[in-house]
Formats: structure tokens, sequence, C-alpha cells
């Protein structure tokens, strides 16, 4: 086994050397998140009173408790991370999961491990490399975290807590995608069947803190996060179960890893037409075919979420039985009535999980460019403007497609609890509609990026997250508005609510196409990379 196992530290050091940036620059995020939001919540709840009154309000409302989870104690610390605690240890599986298949299955489909392998180096080295860079990366993320609200003021033993329980997700997932890399022949595969499951563990957490049975939280590893406790008790060997499941799914990964050929998956692939169809004679098509599983599996979530915050909003009012709690509520969705607030709160949500999305098309571009699979369908006829605006149809049309869908099944849901479904179908549509040009701004950015040079594609996402951040805690850091008029959301109608200002709209929407144009212009001009 150990001779598998030769050149493993030197895979580490490179694919430590590969994340050089970008995973010192996620664990800076993710502390300064931990400690701002530990700073603001002290400033805004100071005394015991005033912490339990927030507690109260929180766990008085469903939609918040499904969310982000309940709030155990009514503590300075637990009033402090009741958003992190669930909501950051999904993001850190996401980051584990793109890690572990960017050290693994990437690796293969580029063939670059086949040439390692040809070298001194070990069968499993590849899979041990990813594992330890994973796995040192969430407990390091964790551990910083959690320095970062012990600096801020809080309890060490509960900030530690905090730390190790996000390091935890970030462990399993990480494990996860380490078997995921072996069932599928493609990276893409893989990271989709382990976002799959963060987003049915997330599901199932959000499903038994807001409406029970209790049990189905116990059964996420996003509800053992929140199980720790930390600042309400701190309940350390729920820290185990983490572990042993993580070391689980690397035994299976190794298992999987041995009984494979190299360049293969387990899970059989499903063979092809013989012929391809008329479809596939020109660009957009081409787009169209290697982009449609994608767009399907993220309109089937959609549809399932837009139907799901339906059925709650529909309940929101019934359920607050303090003043505190229907000013909360009130606060993260505008000045409308509270159930309008809540579905405006989660649309607004919606729009950055949408830009994710036009994101993810242009960063497939660049994935098709890298393993040069775009330099040959240009050394044809095929004009590259065509090519890249075929990619751009689809990170900008796609969006409309995904948000109609939102509120059109929220609309449905929550219209047929008020007894007027047609109504509801055509305001709550229209809410989501109204999300559509702050999504733009990202897709020509992103857009914009890649014209101008590949790889920039990826500051696309440090872009998002730092609209994502301003919007969740920009007011409560108290930040000056021109701050947060950075962000394109925050430019973005509350809706469903008050009447719509077209003038923020209209500038948003020339700001995206803009983008988009100088991406298109800025591509003819560069070189085409692997």
């Amino acid at each position: 086994m150990s001779g598998t196992l030769t050149g493993t530290g030197a895979l580490v050091r490179l694919a430590l050397r590969r994340d050089r940036v970008r995973l010192p620059m996620w664990t800076a995020v993710f502390t300064a998140v931990a400690a701002s939001s530990a700073a603001a919540t002290a400033a805004i709840y100071p005394a015991a009173g005033d912490q339990q009154s927030a507690t109260d309000s929180i766990n008085s409302v469903p939609a918040l408790v499904a969310l982000y989870g309940p709030v155990y104690e009514p503590t300075l610390g637990a009033t402090s991370v009741f958003k992190l605690t669930a909501f950051g240890a999904a993001l850190i599986a996401l980051l584990m999961i793109f890690t572990a298949v960017r050290h693994t299955r990437a690796e293969e489909e580029a063939g670059r491990r086949e040439l390692l392998g040809s070298a001194v180096v070990g069968r499993f080295a590849g899979l041990a490399a990813a594992v330890v860079v994973t796995s040192v990366s969430s407990v390091v993320i964790g551990l910083f975290s959690g320095a970062g609200l012990a600096v801020a003021g809080l309890p060490v033993a509960g900030s530690l807590a905090f730390g190790l329980g996000w390091a935890g997700s970030g462990l399993v997932f990480g494990g996860l995608a380490a078997l995921t890399a072996q069932l599928t022949k493609s990276a893409r595969a893989a990271s989709g069947l382990a976002v799959v499951a963060l987003f049915v563990a997330y599901f199932l957490r959000a499903v038994g803190d807001s409406a029970g049975p209790r049990w189905l939280s116990w059964a996420s590893p996003i509800g053992w996060t929140q199980q720790v406790r930390p600042f309400a008790g701190d309940v350390w060997w729920i820290l185990a179960l983490p572990l042993l499941v993580a070391a689980a799914l690397v035994v299976v990964a190794v298992a999987a890893a041995r009984a494979r050929d190299l360049d293969a998956g387990l899970l059989p692939d499903r063979p092809g037409p013989a012929h391809a169809g008329r479809s596939l004679t020109g660009a957009w098509g081409l787009v169209w075919r290697l982009n449609r599983a994608n767009l399907a599996a993220w309109l089937a979530g959609y549809v399932l979420l837009g139907l799901i915050l339906g059925g709650l909003a529909g309940n929101v009012g019934k359920m607050l039985d303090s003043a505190g709690a229907r000013a909360l509520i009130a606060a993260l969705g505008g000045e409308q009535a509270m159930e309008d607030a809540f579905l405006a709160a989660e649309f607004s949500m919606a729009a950055v999980i949408t830009s994710a999305y036009a994101i993810t098309v242009l960063v497939r571009f660049r994935s098709e460019e890298r393993a040069l699979r775009v330099e040959p369908l240009l050394a044809t006829a095929l004009d590259r403007r065509r090519l890249l605006t075929g990619y751009l149809l689809l990170a900008a049309g796609a969006p409309v497609v995904l948000l109609t869908s939102l509120g059109v099944t929220a609309g449905l849901a929550y219209g047929v609890r008020l007894g007027t479904p047609g109504t509801e179908v055509a305001r709550l549509a229209g809410a989501g509609l109204a999300q559509l040009p702050a999504v733009w701004v990202l897709a020509g950015l992103a857009a914009a990026l890649f014209g101008l040079l590949a790889r920039a594609v990826a500051f696309a996402w440090v872009a998002l997250t730092t609209f994502l951040l301003l919007g969740e805690f920009g007011t409560l850091l108290k930040l000056d508005r021109w701050v947060l008029d950075l962000s394109p959301f925050t430019h973005s109608p509350k809706l469903p609510g008050p009447a719509v200002q077209a003038a923020p709209l209209l500038w948003l929407t020339t700001l995206g196409v803009v983008l988009l144009a100088a991406g298109v212009a800025a591509f003819r001009r560069r070189d085409v990379t692997g």
C-alpha cells in the first residue's frame, strides 16, 4: 500500500501551489465574516434582554429557522452565529467539493494524471493528496474563523466549537467529492453529484429544524454543525460524527479507485446516438447540448424551491406572535406586508444564486478552452463571436427561465392558499423577473473578464461573494451607503411590494449589455489558450 502512495507529498505541494491564491482568499473571507458578524451583533444586542428578544423573534419565524437554523440559547454568541452556522457550513462544503474534484477527476479528464502516473507516482497518490488538501483546508478555515470570533470578544470554547463544526462539514463533503470523482468519468458530473447531495443535506436540515420530524436534522451533516451548539452548551461529542463519516467516505473512495481503470468511472457511460442531430450544426446547438442537463437540474431545483417558498409564505403571518418577530421579517424584505416581505427577501437571495448559474456558464466555456476543444472549432468557418455569443445567450437567457419558474411556482403555491392563484402567479412571476437586471450585470462582468483573460473569469466569483456579503452584513456593519451601492443587488426592487422604480432597472440592464458586448469585443482580440 505504501508504494501506491509514492509522491503524495509532492502532489500536495503542487495542489497547494495551484490554490495558493484561492484557498487563502476564502480563508480570509470566512474569518472576516465571522469576526464582523460577532462585532456587529454585540453592538446591536448588548444586553441579555435584547438577546432574549432576538432569540424569541428568530425562533418564532419558521421560514428563518428553515433558512438558517434556530437559536438554541439567548446568548450573544448564539445570536451572532445563527445566520452563519448552517449557511457557512454549506459554503465551506461547496468549496471543498470543488477543491477535491479539481485535484482528482479534473486532473484525469485533462490527461495530467496519466502523465504523472508514468513517473514515480503511486496509484492512489493523487486521491490521497486531494484528501489531505481538503482536510487541512477545512480545519484551517474552521480554526481561523473560530479565532475571528474569539478576537471579536466571544468565549474561546464556543468559538472553537463553531470553527470545528465548520471544519467537520468540509471534511464530510470533501470525502464525498473524493468518492463521486471515482464514480463518474467527468469532473462536471462528479461535482454535480456531490452538490446534489449537499442540497439534499441542507433541505433535510431545513425541514427537520422548521417543521419536523427532528431526526431529519440529525440525518444531515449540515445539521451536525448546528447540533454542536456553539455558545449554547458546546456539545463536543457531535464532532466525532463528521470525522467518522469522512473517514468512511475516504475508505470507500479508495476501494472504488482500486476497482476502476484510469480515466474511467464506476458508473457506466450512456452511449450517444450514432449520428449528430440537426441541432448540432451551429454554435448555439453545441452550447445547448453541452449545458442542457445542467440547466434541467437547476430548473428542477427552482420549481421545488418556488413551491416551498409559496407554501411557507402563506403561514408567515399566522405564526408570528410577537411584535419583534414582525419587525424582523419586515426588515429583511422591505416595508410591505409580512408575507410579501418574506417573499421579497427570498427572491433577492434567488437573484444571487441565479447569478452563480450565469457565471458557471462562462466557467464552462473556460473549461472547454482549457481542454483544447475550442481551438479546433475556431479553425473551421465558425466565428469566435458566434461561439461566445451562444454562451452569452445561455448566461443571459437561462436566468429568465429560472426566475420565471420560481415566481410561477411560488405564486401557484401561495395563490392556492389565498384562493387567487392566477393573480399571485402573475404578481410573483413579475417579482422574479425584476431581479434579472442585477443577474445580467454579473453575467456581463464574467463575460468581460473572460474576454480579457480566460483565467480572470474566476474573479467573477470574488465579485459575487463580495456583493453577497454586502447584502447580508452591510447594514449590520453600518457601512456607508456608497459601499452598499456597489452591489447591483442593492438596486433591485424588493418585490412583491411597492411600485417599481424603472430607472435603476434600466441602468442595470444597460450596464449588463455593455459588459456583455465588451466581453465579445475583448474575446475577438485575445489568444485562445489551453
